[in-house]
């Protein structure tokens, strides 16, 4: 057979668009470490209000009292005293793309940001570095009284509603990386859907790290107000640099009674990404969040939204993929609290290892006293595709009713050699083999995003397969 035709769609995906350096310009750029000066600093270059000056400095006193995590990966290559915390491109934002600069706009282009929206999306953010470079949002939307802006618009043109809502979901006290991100944050998205709107179309923030030896802390906050529906999607990726990066942005969701919110993403940062993000939803009385997730890139992962289920009849469903190849330590799950009655929560997660890489599955499972009468399903399964990888599932069931039906499902394997002979009996390579079992064990999760975003899932995985991403 020629080589042209044992070529398949695997090969024929580049990995050049997500590993794109524009040189490293910026019109600012933070001192490395983090200090009182540079929090300070920081403040004034965004024109902080005094509230949100205030709110950085007492967040970085938390930062300075708590420890790092005394489980979970290794993160002993992270030396905050090399990172720099903030980094403004040498723009503005923009509402027209054809403002935006040659460079980031070739990026963003090469991405298939732009192709996206005209597509298939009812309104874009893009973000370089720490700010957001080009916000756009359908004039019918305007019209119903969505709101979709970056955060420090909101911060700006709806104070009482961002000081409201804004770190009271995931509190600066959660843990040191919440706190660090508290003292330093910087771009992002803020999403305000009004009662009964219906958001058909997905709103879409893609962010993009493009400075060395830096970190990205954007915050996205979001509000599904009564009887709405949204499907908010968010894509992240960075080129590959020798130094490390930090990514440790920040997800507040606000599902209201009886609305409805689904949050996509595909994370494909660089391998020398350290992605510490967090993320959780807090669901009133009949509300419903589900979470779709693909992580493929960064060295290490720590990651686990988590949603609190604090209405009557409020429900959650979790569809997650993790790949970790060589020298990545992809450690991801989900959190999920049933505070109220009739609530029901349902995770699927899968996860894939190869080539030594580490791909651990976290989950814990909470439910009160009040949540009589709850239902939650658990799935973890992971598949190792050689004998130098690793895979643990870690679930934790606390269960403090007896009135709920509980049930969970683990299955830890290698790839089967009988499958692949077997296709290979048929006239399929044994790499298309490997490939074709590797997607069908990922088609639950891939089913569940946007078409386009299946599409590049599927293109990562079989980028994996070859050892050819990163």
């Amino acid at each position: 057979m020629s080589e042209s035709k044992k070529k398949t769609q695997i090969k024929d995906f580049s990995t050049n668009i997500y590993d794109i350096k524009n040189k490293d310009e910026y019109s600012y750029k933070s001192k490395k470490g983090i200090t009182k000066e540079i929090v300070e600093e920081i403040s004034e270059q965004k024109n902080d209000p005094a509230w949100m000056r205030d709110f950085r400095l007492k967040a970085l006193e938390t930062y300075n009292k708590l420890e790092l995590p005394t489980w979970g990966p290794n993160l002993d290559e992270l030396n905050m005293d090399e990172i720099a915390t903030y980094v403004r491109p040498k723009t503005d934002m923009k509402s027209s793309w054809d403002d935006v600069p040659e460079d980031i706009k070739n990026t963003f282009d090469a991405l298939g940001i732009p192709e996206a929206e005209k597509e298939s999306l009812a309104g874009v953010g893009a973000q370089y570095d720490s700010e957001v470079v080009y916000h756009s949002i359908k004039e019918d939307l305007v019209k119903q009284g969505v709101i979709y802006t970056d955060m420090e618009t909101a911060v700006r043109d709806y104070p009482d509603i961002v000081k409201e809502h804004f770190m009271k979901c995931v509190p600066v006290s959660d843990h040191k990386f919440v706190a660090l991100h508290g003292a330093v944050w910087s771009g992002g998205s803020f999403v305000y859907v009004p009662k009964g709107v219906q958001v058909d179309i997905p709103l879409q923030s893609y962010f993009r790290l493009n400075s060395p030896e830096s970190g990205q802390f954007e915050h996205t906050l979001i509000i599904v107000d009564e009887g709405a529906s949204l499907h908010f999607i968010e894509g992240c990726s960075a080129p590959k640099y020798n130094k490390v990066n930090l990514h440790v942005g920040c997800v507040e969701l606000f599902v209201k009674k009886n609305a409805h919110l689904r949050y996509s993403t595909i994370e494909n940062w660089s391998k020398n990404m350290m992605n510490l993000n967090t993320k959780r939803a807090i669901v009133e009385e009949g509300g419903k969040i589900e979470w779709v997730t693909g992580s493929f890139g960064s060295k290490v992962s720590m990651l686990y939204p988590m949603a609190v289920l604090n209405g009557a009849n409020s429900k959650m469903e979790y569809t997650g993929i993790s790949f970790a190849g060589h020298g990545q330590n992809l450690d991801t799950g989900l959190k999920v609290v049933h505070n109220a009655p009739n609530t029901s929560s349902v995770i699927n997660s899968k996860s894939i290892s190869k080539d030594g890489g580490i791909a651990t599955f976290r989950s814990l499972e909470r439910v009160m006293p009040s949540a009589k009468n709850s239902k939650l399903s658990v799935s973890c399964e992971s598949l190792m595709l050689d004998n130098k990888s690793k895979s643990d599932t870690i679930p934790v069931s606390d269960i403090r009713t007896e009135e709920v039906e509980f049930s969970h499902e683990a299955k830890i394997g290698k790839i089967s050699d009988e499958e692949i002979f077997y296709l290979m009996s048929r006239g399929i390579s044994e790499e298309e083999a490997k490939a074709m079992i590797v997607r069908g064990f990922a088609y639950p999760i891939s089913k569940e995003l946007p078409l386009e975003y299946a599409v590049e899932m599927n293109n990562l995985i079989n980028l994996e397969l070859e050892g050819s991403i990163g």
